[in-house]
């Protein structure tokens, strides 16, 4: 399947340990995407969290495609207060797999985020899916910024 690499790094006011506690709750992972209106069927096993997110598209406006997602997130905070990573897999329908990884670390006061998506799609979709997630991980920076922003 084709697949390809996005990297966004972006500087946040808060410290790691604030980033990561945001970052490991699926809840707070509403509103931090565009796409992302719902978190639900939550199970966690210590570090790692299984849940179902729904992703909203909208076509020209009228049409509207609710995307059922599993995902897995993997919250690892050994290096805090310095570092931690958040990492797991996103199982969408059609075969669109998605690895990501929040690289999270001590900047001066507050934290320097790594943002990486790892893109497979079957032939034809990877444009599309590219855009989507650039558009996604450019307003996630955004929006993690403005949250934490409030919270210092």
């Amino acid at each position: 399947m084709p697949s390809a690499e996005l990297k966004h790094t972006f500087h946040i006011a808060a410290p790691p340990t604030a980033v990561f506690a945001h970052l490991a709750e699926p809840s707070h992972y509403i509103g931090l995407s565009p796409l992302l209106v719902a978190v639900r069927d939550v199970r966690r096993d210590g570090g790692t969290v299984h849940y179902t997110a729904v992703e909203r598209f909208r076509f020209l406006g009228l049409l509207r495609h609710d995307n059922v997602i599993g995902v897995t997130l993997v919250a690892a905070p050994e290096g805090l207060p310095e570092s931690a990573e958040i990492s797991g897999e996103v199982r969408s329908p059609g075969r669109v797999r998605m690895g990501y990884r929040f690289a999270i670390d001590r900047h001066g006061s507050g934290s320097v985020v790594t943002d990486t998506l790892n893109l497979q799609t079957p032939a034809g979709l990877l444009r599309f899916s590219l855009s989507q997630a650039g558009a996604v991980q450019r307003a996630r920076a955004r929006v993690l910024t403005e949250r934490l922003a409030r919270s210092v």
